[in-house]
């Protein structure tokens, strides 16, 4: 699954802002896309960092520029807004939830997609069990999708959350399939080789439990025939592989922010940073 990628500009990926506008304002001034340039963001647009509200704005701003997979804290707001849960110390989410089109905003969340496949490229926030193919992951998502996207979504969220069942099985239906997928999706960094999943650990590589390993490393996953563009693991950081790349190098605890130009040939893969102080 290698289509090649449009002689249009080549996409610029993202990785996770988290609400630190003003780094992702400088990678822009840094990168200086044409007005043609795809932009893809690998979910956690928002949250923890100190313009949450901003951030979002800057995105919806882009139009259909911008292609974005929701990741675990955008998955946050959904629930806080929806009365689901509280917010935890350190989330920056009141000004989101305050707008006076708070309701715009929440709506324009809940209508995207958890994974996104074009040219040889699926963008997940997480990360993609070692038994689906991209087929399989797509159809996951969209089930997802479209339950978030219906009127009995609140509903939906209050049923994600929970680590069982910590493996997928294609006999799963209901709310347990939906939170399997859920989990893999914007939650997963380690796993078995069966693919059952593990959630107390989010230190690097090196911090995976006896009998687990990091998602993308699996023998024989099902998505290795094409290039999988993810965030959501600060503690890992940048990573850069023909078949995998991590984009979140932790700008929101002051480290970087990392943008990959997506060419066809990994070998012409360009990453641009910028640092990200403490202040966002």
């Amino acid at each position: 699954m290698t289509d090649a990628l449009p002689t249009a500009p080549s996409p610029l990926a993202f990785g996770d802002l988290q609400g630190c506008r003003a780094p992702f304002k400088r990678l822009l001034r840094r990168l200086a896309p044409t007005d043609d340039t795809p932009l893809w963001f690998a979910g956690d647009l928002i949250n923890r960092g100190p313009e949450s509200l901003n951030t979002l704005r800057d995105v919806i701003a882009l139009g259909s520029r911008a292609t974005v997979v929701l990741g675990n804290h955008d998955l946050n707001l959904l629930a806080v807004a929806a009365g689901l849960r509280k917010p935890k110390k350190g989330d920056t989410l009141d000004e989101i939830l305050a707008a006076k089109d708070a309701d715009d905003l929440i709506d324009w969340v809940r209508h995207k997609p958890l994974a996104h496949f074009e040219h040889g490229l699926l963008m997940v926030h997480a990360g993609v069990l070692p038994q689906w193919d991209v087929t399989k992951t797509l159809e996951l998502a969209h089930e997802l999708e479209q339950a978030l996207r219906g009127p009995k979504w609140k509903e939906t969220l209050a049923s994600l959350y929970g680590n069982e069942p910590h493996r997928w099985d294609d006999s799963l239906t209901g709310a347990d399939r939906l939170r399997v997928t859920y989990n893999a999706l914007s939650r997963i960094r380690f796993c078995t080789a069966e693919g059952a999943m593990e959630f107390a650990n989010n230190g690097g590589p090196d911090a995976a439990p006896p009998g687990y390993m990091p998602w993308f490393d699996v023998p024989g996953r099902r998505t290795q025939d094409v290039t999988i563009v993810f965030g959501h693991w600060a503690a890992l950081g940048l990573m850069v592989r023909d078949d995998v790349l991590c984009l979140d190098s932790g700008c929101v605890w002051g480290n970087k922010l990392s943008a990959v130009r997506l060419a066809a040939d990994p070998a012409e893969r360009v990453v641009t940073q910028v640092s990200c102080a403490m202040k966002g």
